[in-house]
This record gives C-alpha cells, structure tokens and sequence, in this order.
C-alpha cells in the first residue's frame, strides 16, 4: 500500500514538473511564449549614435550582447511617459536586476539634458536608464527606424516600448497600455536565456 501511495505521489510529482510555468509554454518542451507582441523576423534595431542626460555617448552598438529597452518618451509628459517609466522601473525591481534601459526623446528641443536629468530624478531612474536626447535630424533616423511618430503639437508621439535581443534584433513591442512591469520582466528573461 504504501509503496502504491509512494508510485502515485512521484507520478503527479512529474506531471507538475512537465507543466508549463506561468503561461510561458505552449507545452512540455514547446516554445516559449513571449507576453508582448513579436515582431517580424530579422528586423533590426536602428544604429545610433546620441548623447544622454549627462552628454554621455549611447549608442545601439554598445547594447549587444544583452537584452535592452528601447522607449519613446519626452520630459513635458505628464501621463505616459511618466506611467511607462514606473513600468520600467518596477520589471527591473522584479528582475533583481537592471538591464539597459533607453529613452529615446520625441519632443526635441524641448527635451533638454536639464529636462531630461528633471524627469529621470522624478521617476526615480537615475542611473537606471539614459534618455537619449538630439536634434530633430539626429532623432529622425531612430524613429523611423522604430517605427515611432515623434510628439507634435497636433499628434500625440507612439507610445511604445521596443525589446532588443542580444543580437540587436527588434523582437517584442508593447503599447503602452499593455505594458505590466510582471509582462515586461517575463519578456526580458526569455532574450536573457535566448528564446
């Protein structure tokens, strides 16, 4: 009897192990699912070359090699930007650690190092992320090549955040009111492991 009780205790034991985890499988041994929406195949991410807050260089050459944010903000915002910041903020506390994280101005010349340096000490994200500020010429590349609509006076910017892979591929895209900072965390850890 007992060793009848001990069969079936290891059996559901494996069941348990074999079942997908947190909505990230689509069965035991089957791919894993991304919780943003993947985007098409080979798309890669714009090269760029900025300066931040601080008139450090960034550039998206420097990030391979690791998963990264790439965001669309401006530092006037006094809704989305600030919101889609805290997102960011809270998948990293849920990572236990920070990954890159860019901000990529849409309000140029308004966004300024000072305005820039404001709001990240506001969100709370210094030195967590780098918001990476230019010319509307210097910009236009990044955007287009994000496919972002940068901020006018008669059209709101795309709200968006983007997910680079380690090998500097577009891959998983999020509008704004589908970013969770748990969503967000699930993504980045399956660049991390190489999904």
């Amino acid at each position: 009897m007992i060793a009848l009780v001990l069969v079936g205790v290891s059996a559901l034991g494996a069941v348990v192990l074999a079942a997908p985890q947190d909505g990230d499988e689509t069965g035991a041994g089957g791919p894993r699912r991304f919780e943003g929406a993947t985007l098409p195949e080979d798309l890669r991410a714009p090269d760029f070359t900025l300066r931040d807050q601080d008139g450090e260089r960034v550039t998206m050459r420097e990030l391979r090699g690791r998963p990264a944010i790439v965001t669309f903000l401006y530092t006037t915002c006094e809704d989305t930007c600030p919101a889609q910041a805290q997102q960011i903020k809270g998948a990293l506390a849920e990572l236990g650690q920070d990954v890159p994280a860019i901000a990529v101005a849409v309000d140029p010349p308004r966004d300024t190092p000072r305005s820039a340096r404001a709001f990240l000490s506001e969100q709370r994200m210094t030195g967590r992320m780098d918001f990476a500020l230019g010319s509307r010429a210097e910009l236009q590349r990044v955007w287009k090549g994000f496919a972002v609509q940068p901020q006018r006076e008669d059209l709101e910017h795309t709200a968006r955040l983007v997910l680079v892979d380690p090998k500097g591929l577009q891959r998983v895209s999020f509008p704004i009111d589908q970013l969770t900072p748990d969503r967000l965390a699930h993504d980045l850890r399956l660049l991390a492991d190489g999904a």
